[in-house]
């Protein structure tokens, strides 16, 4: 009884070892490279897959997800001797797993060597300024070469990239003047273009502002002169006017010798004013003024004794200011009485007539007709 438990013991222990030697279970996106005997049998796809026990073996799990290799910093020489240090990032895939496993020992290293190696020649056909400023033409120049010689390792590289260009620290600092120089000349190169700008500006502004300026001066001096014109003009139209209006005034005045002494002498304290005024002169026709005024013998030569024309007497009008009163009332009779009253005794003070005061009422009308101006003093 218990050697047949031990059989079924031993039994059961060999069908679970063949079951797990039969079952393989690859994961998704892996391909499991299977050998018999040492030698390529097939490959297994992702999922549950069965092979003959302890004849068949699964050597490898490929995995056949895009990878990305980051190779540490290589150290290159450009064109101009200048030793960079440069490290790329690969991204590759495996799209045949038996090619990867079977043609190549270690693809991951043979990718590294091999982008080394083409970095190497690529840049080396540039100089520094270039390889900065290339990064494009590198990493299109890197996957072509790894393209192309990976390809029967049944590896596909999807992409390149330069993660680091790093020249030596003596050249950064060059580089970092150089750059801090062209940036000072761009300042200074847009300050001054701003200040030309700024100029230029000022400029047309001060030009507009003369324009200006001289074209309200000049409408300033013509309108100056213009009213300066009409004054002119309504100035002499004036003193014609007034010039008719006196010489009228004398013709119609019939002024004789008398009245050109009393000029004379009128005008003898006016020569004489100032104080500046030492020595005066005397015209000659005071003295002949004097004798007219002693005797009315005498004459002036070039002045008639006698004018033709009508004598018209200027009313001045009252001497004294009159005080209107209301018609009808009191005090306006009273004051005519008054009037009439100082009238009669100067009539019989001076039955002659000549120092007799005008004793017309206010109220009367003025003799002299309206379209005739009052006499004015005769010019001196």
């Amino acid at each position: 009884m218990e050697v047949a438990l031990i059989v079924a013991g031993v039994l059961l222990l060999f069908l679970v070892v063949l079951l797990a030697k039969t079952i393989r279970i690859v994961p998704q996106a892996r391909a499991g490279i299977v050998e018999r005997f040492g030698k390529y049998k097939t490959t297994l796809d992702a999922g549950l897959n069965t092979v003959v026990p302890f004849v068949d073996k699964v050597r490898y799990t490929i995995d056949l997800r895009e990878q990305v290799v980051s190779f540490p910093p290589q150290p290159v020489i450009t064109e101009d001797n200048l030793v960079v240090s440069i490290d790329t990032v690969i991204y590759f895939q495996v799209t045949d797993p038996v090619a990867a496993t079977y043609e190549i020992a270690d693809y991951i290293q043979a990718v590294e060597q091999l982008t080394t190696t083409t970095l190497r020649n690529i840049v080396g056909g540039m100089d520094l300024e270039e390889t900065l400023t290339s990064r494009d033409s590198i990493n299109s120049g890197l996957r072509g070469v790894l393209d192309e010689a990976t390809g029967k390792w049944g590896i596909r590289v999807n992409r390149v990239e330069l993660k680091g260009i790093d020249p030596p620290p003596s050249i950064k600092d060059s580089m970092e003047q150089q750059m801090r120089a062209d940036r000072n000349k761009r300042a200074a190169i847009l300050t001054a273009e701003g200040q030309r700008q700024s100029a230029i500006l000022t400029a047309e502004g001060n030009k507009q502002s003369a324009i200006l300026n001289a074209e309200g001066d000049r409408e300033s001096q013509i309108l100056r002169a213009q009213a300066d014109r009409e004054a002119q003009i309504l100035r002499a139209q004036g003193e014609g006017q007034a010039i008719q209006t006196v010489f009228q005034a004398i013709h119609d005045g019939r002024p004789d010798q008398s009245l050109l002494a009393y000029q004379y002498l009128q005008m003898m304290p006016k020569i004489a004013e100032g104080d500046a005024n030492k020595v005066w002169i005397v015209p000659s026709e005071i003295g002949k003024a004097l004798e007219g005024l002693g005797s009315t013998m005498n004459q002036l030569s070039g002045i008639p004794t006698e004018t033709e024309g009508p004598l018209t007497r200027v009313d001045m009008g009252p001497t004294e200011p009159q005080v209107p009163s209301p018609a009808g009332s009191s005090v306006g009779a009273a004051d005519d009485a008054v009037r009439a009253a100082i009238a009669e005794a100067a009539h019989a003070a001076d039955p002659s007539g000549t120092d007799a005061p005008d004793t017309a009422p206010d109220t009367a009308p003025d003799t002299a007709p309206a379209s005739e101006p009052p006499a004015p003093t005769a010019p001196e």
